[in-house]
């Protein structure tokens, strides 16, 4: 089951109401998180802050990328249309869009819907911790390869539970020491979910595998990425 509905051009200027940048819209299943090969509906958006050496949606980042303006309202019943419950609301980082806090909210009132929302470590947690049903987080944290390190708020640490997920997105070994590091010293495995997930084509999976062994990693998930080996790649709306 897959649908794919991709942005057609649209002007930027002159948006007077708060709106919501989407760049492309589909039904797939889960490639990775916790809900990895589950049913989930789609959601993408515009734009991100960080510049990722190994980022694989770099054309949903570019100023010039076309999108749709959609409200909250329009979203929310595009999602229920597809009478799927689980949502992924990615990007680009989707918490950079003015409106998403109106989005979570109206989302969060639907019992149905289990919404999880991936964020690239950078933006504060803690703006969207008083609602009353709050999203499932996964949260990158930038390892040295991606070049993106030094953007990390360190405080999400602290507002992380065990309804969210740290994703160490790993490329080498000094990736994978700082992994460990933070998950030690953060004391992740006893409040959240935590995944080691290869840099797609520059690590062995088989290094990552010894490295757990070797370090004794308990409740540690190594997770590539499923929808990557079903697909092109490259491909785009799966």
């Amino acid at each position: 089951m897959k649908r794919r509905q991709t942005a057609q051009p649209t002007k930027k200027a002159g948006l007077n109401k708060m709106v919501l940048q989407v760049v492309e819209k589909f039904v797939s299943i889960n490639g990775e998180g916790s809900r990895c090969g589950q049913l989930a509906t789609f959601i993408r958006f515009a734009g991100c802050n960080l510049n990722c050496g190994y980022c694989d949606t770099a054309w949903a980042n570019d100023r010039k990328v076309a999108f749709v303006p959609m409200s909250a309202e329009e979203i929310y019943g595009y999602i229920k249309d597809t009478k799927v419950t689980n949502v992924t609301l990615t990007g680009g980082e989707p918490l950079l869009q003015k409106d998403i806090g109106t989005l979570l909210a109206l989302l969060s009132k639907d019992p149905e819907l289990y919404v999880e929302i991936e964020t690239n470590g950078s933006v504060l947690l803690s703006k969207f911790s008083d609602l009353e049903n709050p999203p499932s987080f996964t949260m990158d944290y930038k390892l040295p390869s991606s070049g993106m390190e030094r953007m990390m708020a360190l405080d999400n640490f602290d507002h992380l539970t065990n309804n969210d997920t740290v994703k160490f997105v790993s490329g080498s070994l000094e990736d994978l020491e700082k992994a460990k590091e933070l998950i030690n010293k953060y004391k992740l495995t006893e409040k959240t979910n935590i995944f080691i997930s290869p840099v797609f084509g520059d690590i062995q999976l088989e290094s990552i595998v010894d490295f757990m062994k070797d370090n004794n990693m308990n409740g540690v998930n190594m997770q590539v990425q499923l929808h990557k080996i079903i697909w092109d790649p490259n491909e785009r709306g799966v």
